[in-house]
């Protein structure tokens, strides 16, 4: 299993009704097939790490990761997500021994900043460096 969370806040500004759309957003990408199980809610971890919520999707495996990751439905949140977002944090753990599972996942992140470029310079607005969001020559 993969498990990805992300803890992310809100840029200044937000309205609540904006925060709902973008939490029930990320609901829907978080409850595609690939997913096993997933969670969108307040973070409730150390408030001096400045995140306000945070979202959690599991896949089984990397071909789920894949599916994932390009799932039509992920693929047309994240442009009604990331425009509210003013940071995001990822943590990511398995319980899969393969020693080649970062780069593995890694090149699955990396192959869809290929396919979607816009994708991915959203992201590079948002994230705080736990993230690959360029590919490297």
């Amino acid at each position: 299993m993969i498990v990805n969370v992300l803890r992310f806040s809100f840029r200044d500004g937000v309205s609540e009704a904006e925060e709902a759309l973008v939490l029930d957003t990320m609901r829907r990408t978080a409850g595609v097939e690939s997913v096993l199980f997933g969670c969108v809610g307040r973070d409730i971890g150390d408030p001096r790490d400045g995140f306000t919520h945070a979202y959690t999707a599991a896949v089984a495996d990397l071909a789920a990761l894949e599916r994932y990751l390009h799932d039509p439905v992920h693929l047309s949140g994240d442009p009604r997500i990331f425009p509210y977002i003013a940071r995001l944090s990822a943590v990511r753990f398995s319980d899969d021994p393969d020693p080649d599972l970062t780069a593995k996942v890694e090149e699955l992140h990396l192959q869809k900043v290929r396919t979607y470029p816009e994708w991915g310079r959203m992201l590079a607005e948002v994230v705080d460096g736990t993230i690959a969001t360029e590919v490297r020559s």
